[in-house]
């Protein structure tokens, strides 16, 4: 279990410093720039969100797939694989880039963009399109270095990054006066050291030998890759489906209350990304455990697996329960530090954290749920848990509730999905661990 724990530690801090890219940015956005600049900011998330969702699914997929034929014993194979996966990320990253870059303009209009936010999303927009390449290869790296037994090297590498573009982040807004366009591009800088980090790591693989040929492309072992990656891409992809519904219902039912729209999609996004780092600590102590439960699962050692995901699961609840506790007894405090504002803003900050976040202590169990079950192979139904609450559940809840409630509606979706994701991610695993009770 030491090992196991060594391994999650480094993986929690790698993920929350994954998340904590954008948020430094809002930070530093709010105090320089006010809420409208991180309403922008919260146009273009998605953006960045469809790349990691890539990102995840490739390195997540590339993580799981290396250590099943490491427990194997097929490390020809693994090799082949990463090294398969390594190219198809460089080459995904700049197609991916080049339309997103063209059709900005109808993008922010997509993710629910007022005309007050939109010079502010594209001034923003243009720069980071510009390092989406580096976060997906990025990424990338660093699932497989953890996966490799490299945690501590993949936690440094976005360390590295993260301590750059919040180094740069206050130069670039405050002292250099470049407001958002500073932000985007502190942010990018960051991003790109993360990249020729994992760039260096290609000749420290300790589990596998990468051969010219391995750098390949081939379509068979990518498949079987992102077929193991499927959880990790449809719950960020989900999350780019909500937030631009949640974004165009915002606009529409805020121009209707007196919180107006920008109010509305400023504050919302940046309770998502509080939340995130809840969400992005639980995915990293699962991930942190998926190279342990998959090998464990590979060599047919099925006490150990279940071992390791009640410990994940136990950990995972802790976690979720302080943070609701700090949803509901400091909302306006947390909000605070992304900008001092008063009124209207704070009162609905404070009915965000309240009601959209009031069923967060089911969370835990159903992301560790997901995580699990891609770690021995159940791609099927880690898409499904994974796919349960942003997309089966919240989105029909967000468009019957805001229609009945307005405003108060968008927010009432958050707990209602909460729970019935729970409910169903119960249901899943634990019909899944009577079959692995027969299998012992």
């Amino acid at each position: 279990m030491e090992i196991t724990w060594q391994i999650c530690h480094s993986c929690v801090i790698s993920l929350l410093v994954n998340s904590l890219y954008n948020m430094v940015d809002q930070i530093f956005i709010g105090q320089g720039v006010g809420y409208l600049g991180n309403g922008a900011t919260n146009i273009i998330y998605p953006l960045t969100v469809i790349v990691l969702s890539i990102a995840l699914m490739l390195g997540d997929g590339g993580a799981s797939f290396l250590s099943l034929r490491l427990g194997e014993g097929k490390k020809e194979e693994g090799a082949k694989g990463i090294g398969s996966v390594i190219t198809f990320s460089v080459v995904v990253g700049i197609i991916i880039a080049v339309p997103m870059a063209v059709f900005l303009e109808d993008l922010v209009y997509l993710f629910g963009c007022t005309e007050t936010l939109y010079p502010y999303a594209m001034d923003y927009g243009r720069i980071i399109i510009i390092g989406l390449p580096f976060v997906l290869v990025g990424t990338v790296f660093t699932a497989i270095e953890r996966a490799d037994g490299s945690p501590q090297y993949s936690m440094v590498s976005l360390l590295v990054g993260a301590v750059t573009n919040t180094i740069l982040d206050p130069i670039f807004i405050f002292v250099f006066q470049w407001g958002v366009k500073g932000a985007a591009l502190a942010t990018i800088i960051g991003q790109i050291f993360t990249f020729l980090m994992g760039l260096n790591y290609i000749r420290r693989f300790r589990s596998i030998h990468l051969k010219k040929s391995d750098y390949k492309i081939h379509f068979l072992s990518c498949k079987k890759v992102m077929g193991l990656g499927i959880s990790g891409f449809i719950t960020q992809m989900s999350i780019v489906i909500v937030m631009a519904v949640i974004n165009n219902l915002l606009t529409k039912y805020g121009a209707l209350s007196e919180y107006g729209s920008e109010i509305p999609i400023a504050v919302v996004g940046i309770v998502i990304k509080v939340n995130q780092l809840v969400i992005a600590a639980t995915v990293g102590i699962a991930s942190g455990a998926q190279p342990i439960i998959g090998f464990n699962y590979g060599a047919g050692n099925i006490k150990r697996v279940k071992q390791t995901f009640r410990c994940v699961v136990i950990v995972a609840e802790i976690l979720a329960v302080i943070a609701f506790a700090k949803y509901q007894l400091v909302p306006v405090q947390i909000i605070s530090i992304f900008g001092k504002e008063s009124g209207l803003y704070n009162q609905f900050a404070e009915l965000c954290f309240r009601i959209f976040l009031l069923a967060t202590i089911f969370n835990g169990f159903q992301t560790v749920a997901a995580l699990f079950m891609q770690s021995i192979g159940r791609a099927v139904k880690s898409a499904v848990i994974s796919l349960s609450r942003q997309i089966i559940f919240l989105l029909p809840a967000e468009f019957i509730l805001s229609s009945i409630l307005g405003i108060l509606g968008v927010l009432w979706a958050g707990p209602v999905a909460d729970i019935l994701a729970f409910i169903l991610a119960v249901a899943i695993v634990g019909r899944e661990l009577k079959i692995l009770e027969k299998e012992v």
